[in-house]
């Protein structure tokens, strides 16, 4: 799934508008993208429009019990897993940066 911010807005700095963004996964109905400075932030769904529509095939998608969503690649699936990148566990950041340039590649090739 790729996202395009739609405006500017100072509220999220850290993000182009008109920019291209490869959506890594869905928690509680945010997207998590990388931003402009590589990090992979969650961000609101509204900010964006969806330029390609297509989740990769093996995500794992659960719902919360207010039917919030979260979908992820199996790997960056566990519980707990985005805690332990954030406090910089290096199997944790090895695994994030595999399964995420894997993704970028592939949505380079889509394009």
């Amino acid at each position: 799934m790729v996202v395009q911010l739609r405006r500017e807005t100072p509220d999220y700095p850290d993000l182009t508008p008109h920019q291209d963004y490869v959506v890594i996964g869905i928690e509680a109905g945010d997207f998590r993208i990388l931003n402009d400075q590589g990090r992979p932030y969650l961000y609101p769904t509204d900010l964006f429009d969806v330029v390609d529509l297509h989740e990769p095939d093996d995500w794992v998608t659960e719902y919360g019990e207010d039917g919030e969503r979260y979908a992820y690649p199996p790997v960056l699936n566990d519980v707990g897993f985005f805690e332990d990148f954030f406090d910089a566990n290096a199997k944790a950041v090895a695994t994030f940066w595999h399964v995420v340039n894997q993704r970028l590649a592939a949505a380079a090739t889509a394009a």
